[in-house]
């Protein structure tokens, strides 16, 4: 979701009012994601990296992650929505590690869409962990070095209970997926939009969905294979 502080450089206002507006258009694009059908909605709303901003901002990127999360909880709930955080979520103040407890809590048996944001994370630190926790079951004699497969990995991800994404959409300009899901995006579908975060209307995601319904995903397979199947 990248193009909140340009978005609002342009309008000459603080950077935290792009971040504001920002928080707006997920509200919508997990509206609209309800009405649509999809399933499961992954946000990436901080990055590991994001730490080396500018202290205050970084304050109030963290307050209205809290806010946010304490004033729009009661709304998923009502509308079955199920919302998790990934990352390392230890370093964050003791009000938003409540909040994330809270809504983990809450929302734990929902069905309807499987929210989930991507704070303090990184698919770097993602897949070190993963490591750490294999050869721990390695030195602990639980599991043989040679049973290491793609699975075994893929258990110990953040992701582990999610699907592989399907489609990743990245606002903003940038052409790079920064670090976010590195394992996980290996035959994901990637969309690029100079379209800033909250400028990023129901028109630019059906737009999006558009080209993602015109490309043939193929796995590997040839094109011939996969018009059999179909």
């Amino acid at each position: 979701m990248d193009g909140n502080g340009r978005w609002a450089k342009q309008r000459g206002l603080p950077r935290v009012a792009g971040h504001r507006q920002g928080v707006e258009i997920i509200k919508s694009m997990v509206q609209t994601c309800g009405q649509c059908g999809i399933p499961y909605l992954t946000l990436f709303a901080f990055s590991r990296e994001n730490w080396r901003r500018p202290s205050a901002e970084v304050t109030l990127l963290l307050e209205l992650l809290a806010s946010t999360l304490e004033n729009e909880l009661p709304g998923l709930h009502e509308h079955g929505i199920r919302l998790r955080m990934i990352g390392d979520l230890s370093r964050f103040p003791q009000r938003l590690q409540r909040a994330i407890a809270d809504a983990d809590e809450l929302t734990r048996n929902n069905k309807a869409l499987n929210l989930t944001l991507a704070i303090n994370y990184g698919g770097k630190w993602d897949l070190l962990e993963a490591c750490k926790s294999i050869v721990a079951l390695v030195e602990q004699g639980r599991i043989a070095s040679a049973s290491i497969t793609p699975e075994l990995i893929e258990s110990q991800l953040c992701t582990h209970e999610l699907p592989e994404p399907d489609f990743f959409i990245r606002t903003g300009g940038e052409q790079r997926i920064s670090n976010f899901l590195l394992w996980q995006l290996a035959y994901t579908e990637l969309y690029f939009t100079p379209v800033y975060w909250p400028d990023f209307n129901q028109d630019c995601f059906d737009q999006a969905l558009q080209t993602f319904a015109n490309r043939q995903r193929r796995f590997g397979k040839t094109s011939g294979q996969i018009k059999q199947l179909e």
